[in-house]
């Protein structure tokens, strides 16, 4: 489960989303953020802590995302059998995987810090056992739930991985634990591509947490344990995955992403994302923050099919994707290109290559009816 964020937003973002609590970021939401970091919409929302979900329904747009209840039972029952008797079957998977030369191992539980469950209180706790750990004080020491922090959009996400393993060969392990199954070890690719990239959140935060201490990065391990049921029985299965490459992409992502509060500042005073007003005062308060839409935000972003309409009726180049949107620098409109192709206006200097670039497309298009 994710964190909740321990302090509001920025108050012009806090007064944007009205009184009701934020929505904590995760990394599922770092991850589809950074997906499309051009998106000022979206960018504003998360760091607003909005419930993205419920606002699509509040103008009109039933979001298709969530998982089923069986779906949410079967996870936690599968976080609950790995978890018993303190990671039992965590630490089976890393004498088969890492080959752990010790049969027992302890676990601190850092959901809560003495019965207080404070954001800032656990996140310090972590930094903490982190730092003992990384001195070789307490080598064998598995950290349930630990807190890390990343910087996401201007703002502070509080992330919990499901674990972090003792140090094993000098290096720490994220662990994720996902309810999908691995048949013949091979798992659902998208599924684990998906989990990849999360995990790749809550590494960077963990060499945030390192920097922060002051301790070596190269204690942290390029791979994280991915552990989910094997075949078709409850039975945990692990696998290490390298994630230098989702790494990469999420530092120079995340490197791209415009300060929130900046792109909140920019809306009129009147504006609102309370899901509680109407959807007329909503939606122009949303039309105020400028989309990025891609067909690809289908698959990750509840406000997508808002999105998707919007651009429609601007005949927005992006409706028909990225690829299409790039080779059409300069202009905002598939009308202004078919306009340009037909002679019925001119394009200025800035769009002269792009209208060059159609006419030669057409007429390419012309050659292959006419030879066919």
């Amino acid at each position: 489960m994710p964190s909740q964020q321990s302090e509001p937003p920025d108050n012009r973002l806090a007064r944007l989303r009205g009184p009701k609590p934020p929505q904590p970021y995760t990394a599922r939401k770092i991850t589809a953020l950074t997906a499309n970091p051009a998106c000022a919409r979206r960018a504003v929302l998360d760091a607003a802590g909005v419930d993205k979900a419920l606002l699509a329904q509040q103008v009109g747009y039933e979001p298709r995302f969530g998982q089923s209840p069986f779906a949410l039972a079967r996870e936690q029952a599968f976080h609950g059998h790995v978890k018993w008797g303190s990671y039992a079957e965590l630490i089976r998977l890393l004498r088969e995987q890492l080959s752990v030369p010790v049969a027992e191992a302890h676990v601190t539980d850092l959901n809560e810090v003495g019965g207080n469950t404070a954001l800032h209180l656990r996140e310090r706790e972590t930094r903490r056992l982190i730092a003992h750990v990384a001195s070789g004080q307490d080598v064998r020491l598995i950290l349930d739930r630990p807190l890390l922090t990343l910087e996401v959009a201007g703002q502070t996400a509080y992330l919990e991985p499901d674990a972090l393993t003792h140090r094993i060969g000098g290096k720490f392990h994220v662990v994720l634990i996902r309810s999908f199954a691995a048949i013949d070890g091979q798992a659902n690719p998208t599924a684990v591509a998906e989990t990849a990239k999360q995990a790749a959140v809550y590494v960077l935060a963990l060499h945030r947490a390192f920097e922060t201490a002051g301790l070596p990065a190269e204690q942290i391990s390029h791979e994280f344990l991915l552990v989910c049921p094997k075949d078709f029985s409850n039975r945990p299965y692990g696998r290490l995955i390298d994630l230098r490459q989702e790494l990469d992409a999420l530092q120079f992502q995340l490197s791209r992403l415009r300060r929130a509060e900046d792109l909140a500042a920019q809306l009129p005073e009147t504006a609102t994302l309370d899901t509680a007003r109407s959807a007329d005062e909503i939606s122009s308060s949303i039309e105020a923050l400028d989309a990025s839409y891609t067909p690809s935000c289908l698959s990750f972003c509840e406000m997508a099919r808002y999105c998707r309409d919007e651009a429609d009726e601007c005949a927005s180049p992006a409706r028909l994707g990225s690829g299409v949107r790039n080779d059409l620098p300069g202009i905002d409109s598939t009308r202004t290109a078919l306009d340009y192709l037909d002679g019925v206006a001119a394009p200025g200097e800035a769009e002269a290559e792009a209208a060059d670039l159609l006419r030669a497309a057409a007429r390419l298009r012309r050659l292959r009816r006419g030879a066919a």
